[in-house]
C-alpha cells in the first residue's frame, strides 16, 4: 500500500520523545513468555528459530535486521526475515489459507488487524507484552493493535504526516515566513503566486496525498473526538464537520494559480515526481507530505534545512494536528519466541537500538531522545510530544481498504474529484458516504 512510501526515510528521522519517568527497561523472555531473568550468560531461546515477514527492502531490511541481531544476541533464537514486498495481503493471504504464516508480521495499517482477527489469523498477546506496551505506549496506540476486545498487536515504526516542505529560496523571492495558521497560508500562497511561483506542488495522481490533506485540516478544524468517530464511519461524510475540512481545502484547490499546472496537472503528478518539481525543477514553492519528503528532496539536489526546509502542518482550527502512519507487529503463530520477540520490540531497549539507525521513528514514549543524532529528528518528535492524547493515526488506514487505500476507487477518487471540481463541496460529500457506506456495508 502507498504507506510503503514512507519506508524510505532520511537517514536520522525518529521520534525524539520527552523522558517519561524511569520506566524499567525490558527483562530477559525466559521460554514460557514471562519477564524473568535467567541465570547468567544463559540464551533463554537457544535453538528456537522465527521468521519475521515485513514490507521493508534494501537500507531499512537491514535496519531492521539489526534490530533482530539485537533480539538474537540477547535470547539466542534464530530469526529469519522474509519480505513481503508492497502488498502484504497477497504475500500474507496463501501463507496463511496454507497454515504456514510467518511467527510475526508486521502490517501496514492497522485495518489489516481486524482483518486477520476476523480471520483467527493472529494470536492475542500474552500479559507480558501487553504490560511492556502499557508501560511504553498511549492508550490509543493500544487500541490501534487492538480488535474485539484483544489486543494482538504493537505500534513499532511510525511516519510522521504533518508536515508542509517549501523551498527557501521561493520563500525568500516573496518574502513570506512559515505559516503558524491555515489564514496564514492561505495569505502566503497568494503572496507567493503574487511573485511569479506557483504555491503548491500536489501529487494528487497519487490519491493517497489527498487522504493526507484532508485528514490534517480534518483533525485540526474537528477536533480528535470527531476524527475518531469519522475514521469508524459513526459519523457521516455529509456532517457539517466534513463540510468545513473541504471549505479550508477549497481556499487552496479551488484557486488555479495556486496550484503548479493547475488541477489538471496535479491529477498527473504522481508522489515523488511532486517534490522534484519543487526541489529539482524549482517550479513551485511547496509540497504537503511527511518526514519521507526528505529523501525525495535530497535526491533532487537540495540539502535538507537550507534549501529544502519544513514546517508544522498550520492550525485550521483550533487543534494544531499531528498525524502518524506506521506498522504493527502481529503474532500468527501462539510460540514463546513470537511473543518474546514482540515484548522486545515494544520495549524501551528494542525502540533505542532501533532509534539509533537511520529512518526510523518511534511511536514509544519512553525512547530517550539522546539515541537521535540530530535538531531534525528533535524537532520532529517535539511537536508528537506536543500534542499529547491528540495525536492520530492516517485515518484513510484505519479504514476498509475499499474505501481509503485503492486506487481510483472510494475516498481517493472521491477527493481526486473534488480537486477536479473544488465548488462542488456537497456532491464531494455524497460521493464519499456512498463509498463509505459501500465499505462498511451500513
Amino acid at each position: 500500500m502507498r504507506k510503503a512510501r514512507s519506508a524510505v526515510i532520511l537517514a536520522g528521522l525518529a521520534v525524539a520523545v520527552a523522558a517519561c519517568g524511569n520506566a524499567p527497561t525490558t527483562t530477559t523472555p525466559t521460554e514460557s513468555g514471562s519477564a524473568s531473568a535467567p541465570a547468567a550468560g544463559a540464551k533463554p531461546l537457544q535453538g528456537v528459530k522465527l521468521e519475521v515477514a515485513a514490507k521493508w527492502t534494501g537500507a531499512e531490511q537491514k535496519n531492521f535486521e539489526q534490530v533482530l541481531k539485537a533480539f538474537t544476541e540477547k535470547t539466542g533464537a534464530e530469526v529469519t526475515y522474509a519480505s513481503t514486498g508492497e502488498d502484504t495481503g497477497a504475500y500474507l493471504g496463501p501463507r496463511i489459507q496454507g497454515k504456514n504464516p510467518p511467527d510475526v508480521a508486521v502490517l501496514p495499517q492497522p485495518g489489516l488487524v481486524q482483518q486477520y482477527a476476523d480471520q483467527s489469523a493472529l494470536k492475542p498477546l500474552s500479559d507480558d507484552v501487553v504490560k511492556e506496551i502499557d508501560t511504553n505506549y498511549t492508550p490509543y496506540w493500544k487500541e490501534l493493535g487492538s480488535a474485539d476486545g484483544k489486543v494482538y498487536g504493537v505500534l513499532i515504526k511510525a511516519a510522521h504526516k504533518s508536515l508542509v516542505w517549501y523551498s527557501g529560496q521561493a520563500y525568500d523571492d516573496a518574502g513570506v515566513q512559515p505559516a503558524t495558521t491555515w489564514d496564514e497560508l492561505v495569505k502566503n500562497a497568494q503572496t507567493i503566486a503574487d511573485s511569479g511561483t506557483p504555491p503548491f506542488s500536489l501529487c494528487a495522481a497519487s490519491g493517497w496525498t489527498l487522504t493526507d490533506l484532508f485528514e490534517n485540516v480534518y483533525l485540526s478544524t474537528a477536533g480528535a473526538e470527531n476524527y475518531d468517530k469519522l475514521s469508524k464511519h459513526e459519523i457521516p461524510w455529509t456532517d457539517p464537520t466534513v463540510t468545513t475540512a473541504l471549505q479550508k481545502i477549497q481556499q487552496i484547490v479551488g484557486k488555479k494559480e495556486f496550484l503548479l499546472d493547475g488541477s489538471s496537472g496535479a491529477l498527473q503528478t504522481d508522489y515523488p515526481t511532486c517534490v522534484s518539481k519543487v526541489y529539482g525543477n524549482k517550479k513551485a514553492a511547496m509540497v504537503v507530505e511527511g518526514d519521507f519528503v526528505a529523501v525525495e528532496a535530497a535526491q533532487s539536489g537540495a540539502k535538507v534545512g537550507e534549501q529544502a526546509k519544513y514546517f508544522p502542518f498550520p492550525k485550521a482550527g483550533d487543534t494544531a494536528p499531528v498525524v502518524l502512519g506506521g506498522d504493527v507487529a502481529v503474532a500468527m503463530k501462539d510460540s514463546p519466541g513470537a511473543m518474546a520477540l514482540l515484548q522486545f520490540l515494544a520495549s524501551k531497549e528494542g525502540g533505542e537500538i532501533w532509534a539509533k539507525l537511520p529512518g526510523y521513528l518511534s511511536p514509544n514514549k519512553n525512547v530517550s531522545p539522546d539515541n537521535y543524532p540530530d535538531e531534525l529528528t528533535k524537532q520532529l518528535g517535539q511537536t508528537i510530544v506536543s500534542a499529547g492524547d491528540a495525536v492520530r493515526y492516517d485515518m484513510s488506514d484505519l479504514a476498509p481498504s475499499a474505501f481509503g487505500g485503492t486506487d481510483g476507487k472510494g475516498e481517493w477518487k472521491a477527493l481526486q474529484d473534488f480537486l477536479r471540481n473544488p465548488s462542488d463541496i456537497k456532491g464531494a460529500q455524497t460521493a464519499l458516504e456512498a463509498e463509505a457506506k459501500k465499505a462498511w456495508k451500513k
